[in-house]
């Protein structure tokens, strides 16, 4: 798995256009990688997230993970330090800013996320856009209160956290009857689950709505999840940045799929 990898980012860094813009001929595209990709995040922001994240390494504590996915690549066992679920499940600095960014831009009216774990990610994007709940999904009991503790302790009160299976947490959000606009799907690297919750997220998404999906590349079969998800006939562009790929859905763009440095 680690050649599949290695071999996808040269791929990667052969391929993907330059990281401020440069070269790409949708106005829609150039705009969002120049403006929102490139946008200074609030340093009191990263500030108060990274403090949470830095606890957690050091936090000697050890729980029984249920996994409810495929499981981590790294950690084995069920009983597991919380310092090394911080060190290897969440997702690192500067890609937390792109979903705070991204947030900040389509997090109107609600924000979805598959995959709680500790709640970094969850933190990034509930600080960058206050206006908006998110609600996210966290298959594990002791994983959800820890990030319950996270979100206390970061003063964000406009997280809704679910402790469950993905399949449970969907009929939630669909019921809520509104089109999300930011939708982050992580915590299950399986083809045919990823493929699902796109579909039925799809189902229920408007022009607006983006979904990101985190570790495209994590194995053959995410790629292969990725290319199907590029082939959705609701899709109209797709941007792929090695560790995540972004699908919108907007109306009037014709179909394209970029490749951008990041």
């Amino acid at each position: 798995m680690i050649f599949f990898r290695a071999t996808k980012y040269l791929k990667y860094i052969l391929l993907s256009r330059h990281r401020k813009g440069h070269g790409i001929h949708s106005p829609f595209v150039f705009d969002l990688v120049a403006r929102v990709f490139r946008n200074k995040i609030d340093h009191n922001i990263v500030c108060s997230i990274e403090k949470v994240r830095k606890r957690m390494i050091s936090d000697r504590r050890s729980i029984a993970v249920k996994d409810l996915g495929s499981g981590s690549e790294k950690l084995k066992t069920n009983l597991r330090k919380v310092s090394d679920i911080a060190r290897y499940s969440p997702v690192p600095g500067k890609y937390g800013i792109l979903l705070s960014n991204m947030a900040a831009e389509f997090g109107e009216p609600l924000i979805v996320e598959f995959g709680t774990s500790l709640g970094i990610s969850t933190m990034y994007m509930a600080a960058a856009y206050t206006g908006a709940i998110v609600n996210t999904v966290e298959g594990c009991p002791a994983t959800a209160e820890i990030a319950k503790e996270n979100f206390k302790e970061a003063g964000l009160n406009n997280i809704k956290i679910f402790t469950g299976s993905f399949d449970e947490f969907l009929p939630v959000i669909i019921n809520y009857n509104i089109k999300p606009g930011l939708v982050f799907i992580d915590g299950n690297h399986r083809k045919e689950p990823v493929i699902n919750y796109f579909n039925q997220i799809a189902k229920i998404s408007d022009n607006k709505t983006v979904i990101i999906i985190d570790d495209i590349y994590y194995s053959r079969e995410m790629e292969e999840a990725w290319n199907e998800i590029k082939r959705n006939d609701k899709v109209s562009v797709t941007i792929d940045i090695f560790r995540m790929g972004f699908v919108f859905f907007r109306e009037g763009i014709n179909h394209n799929d970029y490749i951008i440095r990041y």
